[in-house]
C-alpha cells in the first residue's frame, strides 16, 4: 500500500507540519494503524479510504493512539488526493470520528470545516498560575483582558494567551506538568498564542505531551479553536480571512488560515492551507 510524508500548511518541503498519509489497499486493524503511526513517528498519521459515493473516510493515529480529528493531516490527505488526481476541485464530504466535515479543494489550497466551535470552560483564576508556571512563565505574562480558556472545534485545547512574541519564544515546557494538567482538564494540550501584527492574526505554539507530541508546528483544529476564542473577544470578524503563524520554535514555519461564518444564529469555522509531498514509500505488510 502507498504511504506518504506530507508537509502540511506549507508551500515548500521541509516547512509546515509533517503528517503521514496512508492509502490502505485492504482493511487494517486499529493495532496495525497505531503501529504504522508509531513507525512514522509524526504527530499524526491519517488513513484514507475513498468511498463508492465519492466521499472520503479518515482515521487519525498518533504514536500513542487514535484521535478523532486532525486538521493538518486532513489538509495533507486532501492535498495528496488532489495531486494524485483522486479528487477534483470543489466540495467533498469527509467522514471522521468527530463527525462529517465538508472539505473544499481550490487548486493547491484545501479548506475544511471544523466541528461546531464550543467554549467548554474558563480556567479558574486560582489555577492559572500553575498553568503558566508549566512553561516557565507567570500570570504577569498574560496580556490584559485575556484569560486562559478551554475551546474546541473538534479537539479540546487550552487557549493560553501570552503578551508578546518574545514571551511566546522564551516559553519552555515542563512536559510532565503539562501532561498532568491535560489530564486534569481533559484536553488534548495547550495552544499558546500572542496577538499578531502586520497582517498576522496571532503567533502560536502548540503542545500535546499527553499524546507524545512535545510540540507541534501546525495545528488546524487548535487554530480553529483560537479563531472562535478571538471571535468571542471581538478580535475576529465574520467572513474575514485570518492568518496564524506557528512552528518557529521548531524551525518549521507554518501558515494556517481560517474564516469564521455566522448564519442563522450559528457559528462555523473553516481552516485552510497548502501541503506538499516530501517522501513516499510502499508499505509491505
Amino acid at each position: 500500500m502507498e504511504a506518504y510524508v506530507m508537509d502540511a500548511f506549507s508551500a515548500r518541503i521541509f516547512g509546515g507540519n509533517q503528517a503521514g498519509v496512508v492509502l490502505p489497499d485492504r482493511p487494517l486493524s486499529d493495532a496495525v494503524m497505531r503501529q504504522i503511526a508509531a513507525e512514522f513517528k509524526h504527530s499524526e498519521t491519517a488513513f484514507v479510504t475513498r468511498e463508492p459515493d465519492g466521499s472520503v473516510s479518515l482515521r487519525y493515529f498518533t504514536p500513542a493512539g487514535e484521535v478523532e480529528l486532525c486538521g493538518h493531516a486532513t489538509v495533507a490527505s486532501f492535498a495528496l488526493l488532489r495531486q494524485l488526481g483522486s479528487v477534483p476541485d470543489g466540495d467533498c464530504t469527509a467522514h471522521t470520528k468527530a463527525g462529517e466535515l465538508t472539505v473544499t479543494v481550490r487548486g493547491d489550497t484545501v479548506w475544511m470545516d471544523m466541528a461546531p466551535p464550543q467554549l467548554l470552560a474558563d480556567i479558574p483564576s486560582d489555577e492559572r498560575a500553575a498553568l503558566y508556571a508549566a512553561y516557565g512563565l507567570t500570570e504577569g505574562d498574560c496580556p490584559a483582558g485575556y484569560i486562559p480558556r478551554i475551546v474546541s472545534t473538534g479537539l479540546a485545547d487550552i487557549m493560553l494567551p501570552v503578551r508578546d512574541h518574545d514571551t511566546l519564544m522564551r516559553a519552555v515546557q515542563n512536559a510532565p506538568a503539562v501532561t498532568e494538567l491535560s489530564r486534569k482538564y481533559d484536553v488534548t494540550g495547550v495552544h499558546m498564542f500572542c496577538p499578531g501584527a502586520d497582517g498576522v492574526t496571532a503567533w502560536c505554539s502548540n503542545y500535546a505531551p499527553l499524546y507524545d507530541i512535545p510540540e507541534e508546528c501546525a495545528t488546524g483544529t487548535s487554530n480553529g479553536a483560537l479563531t472562535y476564542y478571538l471571535y468571542l473577544r471581538g478580535d475576529v470578524r465574520p467572513g474575514e480571512e485570518n492568518v496564524f503563524l506557528q512552528g518557529e520554535h521548531m524551525s518549521r514555519p507554518s501558515e494556517i488560515r481560517s474564516v469564521l461564518y455566522e448564519k442563522d444564529g450559528a457559528v462555523t469555522v473553516r481552516i485552510g492551507g497548502r501541503a506538499v509531498a516530501s517522501m513516499s514509500c510502499d508499505l509491505r505488510l
